[in-house]
């Protein structure tokens, strides 16, 4: 038996404990009336994305202009409606976005937008955008020349399900209006532009609506275009056995899932069901299936959704005792640290 197991298997935890609710928080069955493929784990985590927290601006720029963009923990996202911007950051090659670009920035990188490329940039504090609603902005800037229309936004995310996707992905996604395939992007673009300057009633929230989807199809079109290239947790969940073990332990992460079950489910022998996995993700079964219970668990305490017991059991946990010995070895704080940091 595998060392790491044993850990997770033996006191401490329950042997047959069946998850009791599948529409936990950041569990890929909340949602009433989908039924995902059975090994479909990708398209559960782009359809988990929540939203944590938000800003979405509106920059109408006037060249020559320049700005810089502090470091901003969340996802950043620039969808360029008229006129052109140069992107320039550190260890990344300078950027042309064109009318009908996307770019995804997945780790919050400090970078400058300018009309020209090393144009000058005023940091974005000094230029002071206006407030025009509940996290909604609009910035105006530069010298009176050609317009650059640009929908901005930072998003941060809630819960682990996100976290294997969003950590994986590569520090720039530029997404070229002539080279997508996705025909629903630009209808999508067309509306936001439309939003931004027209600023009806209402701008600001189907704006930050339409940069929910435009962000989440960037993603899944970069996922798919790309899939022969794939390495880590996204080529695991792309592989037909590994990803079908997968789901089953994000579905039912409170449920016993010997390597022995896993494999047969799959389809493959134990040995080599445990050294493909391996070899994608670069730990062993029972390691992943903890390291998945307590990112949920650091989540659900963070937010508030369950107690330290209700976390324990929803877990599969014997008491509440071995339940915080396992989180403060995995996290390094205590679950109380955890759940008293998210009401502050």
């Amino acid at each position: 038996m595998d060392k790491e197991y044993a850990m997770v298997r033996g006191k401490g935890m329950h042997m047959d404990h069946p998850l009791r609710s599948m529409n936990r928080p950041g569990l890929g069955r909340a949602t009433m009336g989908y039924q995902p493929a059975e090994n479909d784990l990708l398209s559960e985590v782009l359809r988990d994305l929540r939203l944590a927290h938000a800003r979405y601006g509106r920059s109408e720029l006037t060249a020559p202009w320049g700005i810089a963009v502090p470091f901003r923990e969340g996802v950043r996202f620039h969808a360029m409606l008229e006129g052109q911007c140069w992107i320039q950051a550190k260890s990344l090659p300078s950027l042309l976005l064109e009318c009908g670009d996307v770019l995804l920035l997945p780790h919050g990188t400090e970078h400058t937008m300018s009309y020209r490329p090393k144009g000058r940039a005023l940091p974005l504090d000094d230029i002071k955008p206006a407030l025009i609603g509940n996290g909604t902005y609009e910035l105006k800037s530069g010298g009176g020349g050609p317009r650059s229309l640009i929908a901005c936004c930072t998003i941060g995310f809630e819960g682990p399900t996100a976290n294997p996707l969003l950590e994986l992905l590569p520090p720039v996604m530029h997404i070229r209006y002539a080279e997508h395939s996705d025909t629903d992007l630009p209808n999508l673009l067309a509306m936001m532009a439309r939003e931004a300057d027209g600023q009806r009633i209402g701008s600001a929230t189907v704006m930050a609506r339409l940069a929910d989807i435009v962000m989440t199809q960037v993603i899944r079109s970069w996922v798919e275009t790309c899939s022969d290239n794939l390495t880590g947790w996204l080529a695991a969940v792309r592989d037909p056995q590994i990803g079908s073990a997968l789901a089953r332990i994000h579905r039912s992460p409170g449920e016993d899932w010997p390597v022995d079950r896993l494999a047969a489910l799959s389809g493959l022998s134990r040995s080599r069901f445990s050294q493909r996995f391996k070899g994608l993700l670069s730990v062993s079964p029972a390691r992943y299936l903890l390291q998945w219970r307590l990112r949920l668990a650091e989540s659900w305490l963070r937010n508030g959704y369950m107690s330290l017991s209700q976390v324990a059991s929803e877990l599969g946990y014997e008491s509440d005792a071995s339940f915080s010995r396992a989180f403060k070895r995995f996290i390094g704080v205590s679950p109380g640290a955890v759940r008293d940091s998210g009401r502050g």
